[in-house]
């Protein structure tokens, strides 16, 4: 397991610089196996240097697709999140964080209408072309959400869509913990209407 200070979303890049002993030891033990991938988790609370910090239970699989050895134990790694999981027990961090995982797929919940995902993403790109008139330049917001959709799934339509809205960890992890497409769907509406009530807030207290 590998605790961040970030909420992954599944279908996001992670580059990492790995240097640590311990996660030199973790790195060794990903790229001896056929699938090198390890689990990343939020921190919530506190720093993972140093111990002490407070996990979250849900996290996303990180699957190393190149790497560098540049030897004295320092890697540089890109990895692809995957997919979702739940922690279901943590274990002593030794040599390494680890836990007893397991996959968490999408549970069954209301109806995602592609209707109702445009009409978040039209509200992204109205919100990023307003930010961009206000600094006085121009931006094609729909250029920033294109592609969004390639997946053809709803719920990963979902984490493409929230890995382009400059939001917070807290509101990232609502959206990775949803339990289904639907309750994504709405965690992600919040945090478009909440970004867009501050950045009117912000932007009528300049005026």
């Amino acid at each position: 397991m590998f605790p961040l200070q970030v909420a992954m979303l599944p279908g996001e890049e992670l580059p990492l610089r790995i240097f640590e002993p311990r996660y030199t030891a973790l790195v060794t033990d990903c790229l001896a196996t056929e699938d090198p991938a390890f689990g990343v988790v939020l921190i919530e609370a506190g720093r993972e240097v140093g111990g002490g910090d407070i996990r979250s239970d849900v996290g996303a699989l990180a699957r190393i697709v190149e790497y560098a050895d540049h030897g004295d134990g320092r890697y540089r790694l890109r990895c692809v999140m995957g997919e979702r999981i739940r922690v279901l027990e943590w274990q002593p961090d030794n040599p390494y964080p680890r836990a007893a995982v397991e996959p968490w797929p999408d549970e069954v919940g209301g109806t995602v209408e592609v209707d109702a995902i445009r009409d978040v993403e039209d509200r992204m790109v109205a919100l990023f072309e307003r930010i961009a008139a206000a600094r006085g330049t121009e931006v094609n917001g729909r250029d920033i959400v294109v592609g969004a959709d390639a997946s053809g799934d709803a719920g990963m339509w979902l984490y493409a869509l929230t890995s382009r809205l400059p939001i917070g960890q807290a509101d990232r992890y609502a959206v990775l913990a949803a339990p289904s497409a639907s309750a994504r769907l709405a965690a992600l509406s919040d945090a478009v209407e909440t970004l867009t009530a501050m950045v009117e807030f912000q932007l009528s207290a300049g005026e």
